[in-house]
């Protein structure tokens, strides 16, 4: 049984995830915001563990971790949390880009740094769920684009130090899916929402698992998934 962690499974690509690997039997491991979404992670997927920590807060997430008990060994990192606050540079304040660099780049790699022990133990896969966006920025995308070009920094430097001990590291770049941050999205940019026209989470929720089971002889560095109409 093979053993995974989870953020963002409240939604989208996450929940898609998550429960894909909880019904083929594997050990679940889920980050939670707070003791509340916690609960509800417990309802949402029987059987899965749950830890409380607020990637918003990454200084924190150390102490957070060390009063909570940690799996021994992890097969899989599966970071798919993130957020999104569109605006022109010239609009966006300090408080919008440090949540959104927060959550998406300093939560992640401090996550990932508290838990690289158990990853190396397994000879795990850390998988980076980024974006179109951390391939190319658009107007209005500068926070959220810059976080995730991050996020791909972050995944290359990773993959190349810790090739040695046997941690793969597999970073996906979907286009724009079906999800309620998508939906958000588009209140933003004032558009209508047809989900029908994006990505099928579950679409982006196999690759995510195409990249923990492909045999260890190879390893997907990087992959971009785009709307197929």
């Amino acid at each position: 049984m093979s053993v995974h962690l989870v953020t963002g499974a409240g939604s989208g690509i996450g929940a898609a995830s998550a429960r894909r690997l909880l019904d083929r039997g594997d050990e679940l491991w889920l980050l939670a915001r707070d003791a509340g979404r916690a609960r509800q992670f417990a309802v949402e997927f029987p059987g899965a563990h749950t830890l409380v920590g607020d990637l918003a807060a990454p200084a924190r997430l150390s102490w957070a971790l060390e009063q909570q008990a940690l799996p021994d060994r992890l097969d899989s990192l599966l970071h798919i949390a993130g957020t999104v606050d569109l605006g022109p540079v010239g609009d966006l304040t300090p408080k919008v880009w440090d949540h959104t660099l927060a959550v998406n780049l300093v939560g992640p790699a401090e996550l990932t740094r508290l838990l690289l022990p158990q990853l190396r133990v397994a000879r795990g896969t850390v998988v980076f769920v980024n974006s179109g966006a951390g391939l190319q920025a658009s107007p209005e995308w500068s926070a959220y684009a810059a976080s995730k070009h991050g996020l791909k920094a972050l995944a290359d430097s990773l993959r190349a130090e810790e090739r040695s001990a046997g941690v793969r590291v597999t970073t996906v770049y979907p286009g724009r899916t079906a999800t309620p941050m998508q939906e958000r999205v588009h209140r933003q940019e004032g558009k209508p929402y047809d989900p029908e026209r994006w990505i099928d989470p579950e679409s982006v929720a196999t690759v995510v698992l195409t990249a923990l089971d492909i045999p260890r002889d190879a390893n997907i560095a990087d992959l971009a998934i785009r709307p197929g109409t």
